[in-house]
C-alpha cells in the first residue's frame, strides 16, 4: 500500500493551493487525497464556534481516512483545529493542525507575535495555539490578535483583489510592531504578493508550505 496522506479542506480554493504545493514539496511516493467539506466552515461561521455537529462530522472524515489507508490526516483550516483533541484519540494515525509548524517557527523568531485572520473562528484557535506552545516551552510571549475586517466577505464574493489588499494592509501594520506575523488561514497566503517591498516577508508566516514540510519530515521518520 502506498504512503497516503488525506488533506481535509473546508474551501475548494484551498484544495487547489495544497495540490500544487504537495506536488512540489512531498515525495512522489506519497499519495495525496483531498476531502473538501464546505459544510464545516459554513456551519462554524454561522455558529461562531465549533459545535458538537462539527466534531462529529470531522470525526467521520478522520475515521474514514484511516480506514482508507491514510498514514496521517492534515487539516488545512484553522477554524476546525479545536476538533483535533477530540478526534485524534479515535484513530491510530496522526491528526495534524494546520498551524502547528507555523507556530513553532514563530516562537523561534521572537516573543512579540501577531496573529491575523479574515474569519473570527480562525483567529482564536491560532492565537491560543501560540500561547499554549509558548507555555509548554516556558516562554513569555505577547500575542496580538487582529481581524482583517471585510477580507473574508471579499474572498467569498470572488473579489480577490480586495481580499488581498485588506490582508496586506493589516499585515504591514502588524509587521511594524511584531517579531513575526502569523496568517491564521491558508487562504490568506495569496495576499503576500500584495505586501509592499518594505515588509520583510521572512517574518510573515503562512501555514501551507510549513505544514507540508512537516508532513514530509513525519513520513520520512516513520
Amino acid at each position: 500500500m502506498p504512503d497516503r496522506l488525506v488533506l481535509l479542506h473546508t474551501m475548494p480554493g484551498v484544495a487547489t493551493l495544497f495540490a500544487g504545493l504537495a506536488s512540489e514539496i512531498l515525495p512522489g511516493e506519497i499519495e495525496v487525497w483531498h476531502v473538501v467539506d464546505e459544510i464545516l466552515i459554513k456551519t462554524v461561521l454561522a455558529a461562531g464556534r465549533v459545535t458538537p455537529f462539527i466534531h462529529r462530522r470531522v470525526a467521520e472524515h478522520v475515521i474514514a481516512a484511516e480506514e482508507a489507508g491514510a498514514r496521517a490526516v492534515q487539516f488545512t483550516c484553522s477554524s476546525i483545529s479545536p476538533c483535533v483533541p477530540v478526534v485524534a484519540p479515535l484513530v491510530g494515525i496522526p491528526v495534524l493542525r494546520i498551524e502547528e509548524a507555523m507556530v513553532q517557527r514563530a516562537l523561534a523568531l521572537g516573543s512579540r507575535l501577531a496573529v491575523a485572520a479574515t474569519a473570527p473562528t480562525a483567529l482564536g484557535p491560532v492565537a491560543e495555539s501560540v500561547e499554549e506552545a509558548a507555555e509548554r516551552k516556558g516562554r513569555p510571549v505577547e500575542v496580538e490578535r487582529a481581524l482583517c475586517v471585510g477580507a473574508y466577505e471579499a474572498l467569498t464574493a470572488g473579489d480577490l483583489t480586495a481580499h488581498d489588499r485588506l490582508v496586506a494592509d493589516k499585515v504591514a501594520e502588524l509587521a511594524r510592531r511584531s517579531d513575526a506575523v502569523l496568517l491564521a488561514q491558508a487562504s490568506m497566503a495569496r495576499a503576500l504578493a500584495a505586501l509592499p517591498p518594505s515588509v520583510p516577508q521572512e517574518h510573515i508566516l503562512t501555514s501551507p508550505r510549513l505544514a507540508l514540510e512537516h508532513v514530509r519530515e513525519l513520513f520520512a521518520s516513520a
